[in-house]
């Protein structure tokens, strides 16, 4: 599939529907506010930058998430917000982005930001404010934390059921998903979707197929979070494509986390040829080193793809997302376009 043009990948119009909040900062960011405050960062994000992660035991995904909160202590101010979501859309405009869906836990952040209330609307104000400046089309997906109690993921599905129609498109659960039952969170899920929300859980990453088939039992989902483990069971892989769930495959993340060995292994082949939907995702730039126009370099390399698979790929992103019919319109004549040029 590698023979023909090979066009710049960032020229590529795309929608990122796999990024979280935290994660999308900058590295050069994290350096500056941490020296700004005196916040030491372990030599995983500092000298030895991008970190060497390995999510293979519970042991490796406390290490992750450590890293991952000593990032978010660096976040200080409501401009400190503010520069992470206007960068973070910069950076995807770069990659070539018209649709960003950030995903954000707002319990992580509402002790030093005034509550989840208020750092909610700071987040969706800061949102609107890098729309503007970047034209980006931008909204936010609010998460609820899977190792926390599903009381608490029933009161983010109410404050995220709030912001529906304001900034607000979908409710995911995120974290170690080996951790806590799908089905007690399923509640959390009804709420979200009775205000109109799409469901957006993470599932079938650091657990087999049994976790995909858990969320789509459960959780009734829109898109699935990763979900590229249920290639490992035929009757399951058949249930995502009849259910028509498309998975947001994050390659690098998959790799550094240790959940393949190397990005020919990350199974998108077999997605692609059973018929799933498949968005690809950059997951944590932070802690992956890797941007999503990197994904889509890495899959070219890896699996052989050529212009049109990708092209192909950028357009399962656009029609998975949850951007307004007129932003979809643009960005798949934007792909059209970007196959008719030359490389």
């Amino acid at each position: 599939m590698s023979d023909g043009p090979r066009r710049p990948l960032s020229a590529l119009p795309k929608a990122h529907l796999h990024l979280h909040f935290t994660g999308a900062m900058r590295h050069d960011t994290l350096l500056e506010l941490a020296d700004r405050d005196g916040v030491r960062l372990p030599a995983a994000l500092s000298e030895h930058w991008p970190p060497a992660l390995s999510t293979a035991d519970e042991k490796g995904w406390f290490r992750f998430q450590r890293l991952y909160d000593v990032a978010r202590s660096v976040l200080r101010t409501e401009a400190d917000v503010r520069r992470l979501v206007t960068e973070a859309a910069q950076d995807d405009v770069a990659d070539g982005c018209g649709w960003t869906e950030i995903q954000v836990d707002p319990s992580g952040y509402g002790a030093r930001f005034g509550g989840v209330t208020a750092f909610t609307d700071l987040v969706l104000d800061a949102v609107a404010d890098a729309r503007r400046s970047t034209g980006l089309g931008m909204a936010v997906v609010v998460a609820a934390n899977r190792t926390r109690h599903p009381l608490d993921a029933r009161l983010l599905a109410r404050l995220a059921a709030q912001y529906a129609g304001r900034g607000v498109v979908g409710f995911g659960l995120s974290n170690d998903e080996r951790r806590g039952r799908t089905e007690d969170f399923a509640a959390a899920f009804r709420i979200a979707r009775a205000a109109g929300l799409a469901s957006l859980p993470h599932g079938g990453e650091l657990r087999g197929p049994d976790s995909v088939a858990a969320c789509l039992h459960d959780l009734d989902p829109d898109r699935l979070g990763h979900g590229v483990r249920s290639v490992e069971d035929p009757a399951v892989l058949q249930q995502v494509v009849d259910a028509g769930v498309a998975l947001e495959v994050c390659p690098v993340s998959n790799v550094a986390l240790g959940v393949y060995a190397t990005i020919e292994e990350v199974p998108l082949p077999d997605l692609l040829a059973a018929g799933v939907p498949v968005a690809l995702g950059a997951d944590d730039p932070l802690l992956f080193g890797s941007r999503l126009a990197g994904q889509y370099a890495v899959v070219r390399a890896a699996h052989g793809f050529d212009d049109s698979t990708l092209a192909e790929l950028a357009r399962m992103s656009v029609r998975s997302s949850l951007a307004p019919d007129d932003v979809r319109t643009r960005l798949l004549a934007g792909i059209d376009e970007w196959l008719t040029t030359s490389s």
